[in-house]
This record gives C-alpha cells, structure tokens and sequence, in this order.
C-alpha cells in the first residue's frame, strides 16, 4: 500500500489548507502529525465508508476528514490554523479500525510540511 500526502504549504494564522492523501477505499484512514521536538499525534481518522469520523479535540469545528471512494482520495480540509498546528501531517492507513493511536496503523505516507505563522 502506497500512500501519498499532499496539499502542505505555508501560510499565515486564520487562512485554509487542504491536504490530500491517496488511499484505497478499502482502509480506514486517519491523519497524523509531527511537530519538531513532539511526539506524533493523532488528528483525524475516517472509516472506508465515511460513516466514522473522529477528531482531536483542538481541532474541532475547525478541520474536516473526507473521503472520496472512486478517487480513491482522503482529504483533509483545515480552516482557521494556528501556529500550534504546524507539523508535518501524515496520513495513515489500516484495513481494522486503529482509532487515534499511531500503532493502530501499518502503513504511512511520507508526510507533507504544514507552516503556519502569526
């Protein structure tokens, strides 16, 4: 399984990025990110179906995990960043459900670099 992230940049506090992820409609996929000097954190998972979805607490309401199965796409729509959101994200994949913890999943992306400055 080769997942591959995309849609990372650099921009600036309160504007939108939307990253994407080629994933199989088979897996559940889920994000991921790193900041420098932390350990990997859960963001975002969807099941194959789009009928499970759950997110890290600090980015509710602001970050939105999609799917689309005949693209064989998962995406993740992230308005209204913060500085405390810069990470490299990753996207992940599991045929079984692995909820938010990193070892619940045994396949990676290579990861894109989100910036978010004040």
């Amino acid at each position: 399984v080769q997942l591959q992230a995309s849609g990372g940049g650099q921009v600036q506090a309160g504007d939108s990025l939307n990253l994407s992820c080629t994933a199989s409609a088979r897996y559940v996929v889920a994000w991921f990110r790193q900041a420098p000097g932390k350990e990997r954190e859960f963001v975002a998972v969807i099941n194959s179906y789009s009928a499970n979805i759950y997110y890290r607490n600090s980015v509710k309401g602001r970050f939105t995990i999609s799917r689309d199965n005949v693209k064989n796409m998962v995406y993740l729509q992230m308005n209204s960043l913060k500085p405390e959101d810069t990470a490299i994200y990753y996207c992940a994949a599991d045929l079984n459900y692995g909820a938010n913890s990193a070892s619940g999943y045994a396949f990676w992306g290579q990861g894109t670099q989100v910036t978010v400055s004040s």
